[in-house]
């Protein structure tokens, strides 16, 4: 049997949350499916050493501040994990875990959206599956040849997994840099580090509460109509969190250009010479995770829907939330995705 809602928030993490968050407070009905059985969005899957970039106090969901975790200034995944689970039963949020979305489709006024639980029929569908499930893996030449271990970064998890190993971090971002960081302090593994341009490391004394500023105030500058500040790609792409401050001043965290290919049992540079390697680490980034939008056919250039704001410029009944700064500036992280979930909010309940 096919349900009725004013709103179907697709995926349970923060931007779900956030999104559930102003739906209750504007009297909307909705549910919101989430494929995780377990609260915490895509914090739960995270590496073991990784930390936010703010301190608590800078990344919280509306509502509710995150508490501050006991000996850490910049609090880790499983405080964040926490804090998520904390939240939901707080406002008891409607989420279904284990709910996977396979498809958002036209009916008529409305939008009708199939889950391996059952069918929806809704007023409006706010999708907020973000990038975590859909890592990218780049067309490096030779990749199908190298005999050692590839993974993402989504399967990395601790140092102790690679103990005596020759490791090739590959990415010049924050998760590359944190990444070959965490391995070269802990001493028992030969890293080396790999990135496509020199790194850019942002000021130390900048966080992600100073990154949500910049932001901010790029946001304003366009909307009145004043030029592009140019926003957070303007000071750099690093965070020198702690752990990466540490192994830059330490000199544990020089990196080399990008390797021309993947042999068999490592990577050839551009000179000619060749390096072992018994694993790749690719730190090389998400897609949006929107294959349940497909039978809307909206998808527009680098796999981005058009959007005005959260709203889908091709279909008005569905808003985007949390996939980056297309669908809201800083909306893919905590103190961000409020403004844009809320934003999102007032323009479903002028839905007819």
């Amino acid at each position: 049997m096919t349900q009725q809602t004013d709103v179907v928030v697709v995926g349970g993490g923060q931007a779900g949350l956030a999104a559930g968050y102003h739906l209750r407070r504007r009297n909307l009905g909705h549910v919101i499916l989430d494929a995780d059985p377990a609260p915490g969005g895509a914090w739960q899957h995270m590496w073991d050493s990784l930390h936010l970039f703010s301190p608590a106090e800078h990344s919280s969901l509306p509502g509710r501040l995150m508490p501050i975790q006991a000996g850490e200034t910049y609090p880790d995944a499983e405080h964040v994990v926490d804090y998520l689970t904390d939240y939901e039963k707080r406002y008891d949020l409607p989420v279904q875990h284990g709910s996977r979305v396979d498809a958002v489709r036209r009916d008529g006024d409305r939008l009708l959206v199939e889950a391996d639980s059952g069918t929806w029929r809704a007023r409006a569908v706010i999708s907020a599956t973000g990038t975590w499930s859909r890592p990218f893996l780049p067309a490096v030449p030779g990749r199908s040849t190298f005999t050692g271990r590839q993974l993402h970064a989504v399967g990395y998890r601790s140092p102790a997994d690679f103990v005596g190993r020759r490791v090739i971090v590959v990415g010049g971002g924050n998760s590359g840099a944190q990444i070959a960081a965490d391995l070269a302090l802990d001493g028992r593994v030969e890293v080396t580090w790999v990135t496509q341009r020199p790194p850019r490391f942002l000021p130390d004394d900048i966080d992600g509460s100073a990154l949500f500023d910049v932001a901010t105030t790029r946001r304003r500058a366009l909307e009145e109509g004043r030029s592009d500040t140019g926003g957070v790609a303007s000071l750099g792409d690093i965070v020198a969190v702690p752990p990466v401050r540490a192994a830059r001043d330490a000199g544990l965290l020089t990196a080399e250009p990008m390797f021309a290919r993947l042999t068999a049992t490592g990577v050839r540079w551009a000179d000619g010479s060749r390096s072992d390697a018994d694993a790749i680490i690719w730190s090389t980034g998400f897609r949006p995770a929107l294959p349940h939008l497909a039978p809307l056919n909206l998808r527009g250039p680098r796999g981005h829907i058009p959007t005005d704001g959260t709203r889908a410029l091709g279909e008005p009944r569905l808003h985007l939330l949390g996939y980056g700064d297309w669908t809201g500036p800083a909306s893919a992280t905590l103190i961000g995705v409020g403004r844009p979930a809320r934003d999102a909010a007032r323009v479903i309940t002028q839905l007819s």
